[in-house]
C-alpha cells in the first residue's frame, strides 16, 4: 500500500511477510485518507487509539472513535479517513501481510 500522504505508518514487525499478521501504527491529519486498497485475501482489525476515523468498505461509510476498533475481511475496496479536526491514530493489522 503506498502511504506517502498519510502523516505516519510505522511497522510494528520487521520482516513481517514471514508471519501470519502485520500490525502497523498509523496517523492521519486532519483530512487525510489511506489510499484505497483493492479488495484482497485476509482480514484486517484496527482500534483507534486517539481521534476518530470514518472506514469506508465496499462504498459503506462507519464512524469509528477513539476506543473503538473494526474488524472485516478485506474482500471490498477500503480505505480509511479522518473527517474530523484533530489528528487520529489507529493501530492497524492485516493478515496475512499486506502493508
Amino acid at each position: 500500500m503506498e502511504l506517502e500522504h498519510v502523516k505516519m505508518f510505522q511497522i510494528l514487525v520487521p520482516a513481517a511477510q514471514n508471519r501470519q499478521m502485520d500490525p502497523a501504527l498509523l496517523e492521519l491529519d486532519v483530512g487525510e485518507q489511506t489510499p484505497e486498497e483493492e479488495p484482497h485475501e485476509g482480514e484486517e482489525f484496527g482500534f483507534v487509539l486517539y481521534g476518530a476515523v470514518e472506514l469506508t468498505l465496499g462504498g459503506k461509510s462507519y464512524k469509528i472513535k477513539k476506543g473503538e476498533c473494526f474488524y472485516f475481511k478485506a474482500s471490498k475496496k477500503h480505505c480509511l479517513t479522518n473527517t474530523r479536526n484533530n489528528r487520529a491514530g489507529v493501530l492497524w493489522v492485516s493478515s496475512p501481510p499486506n502493508f
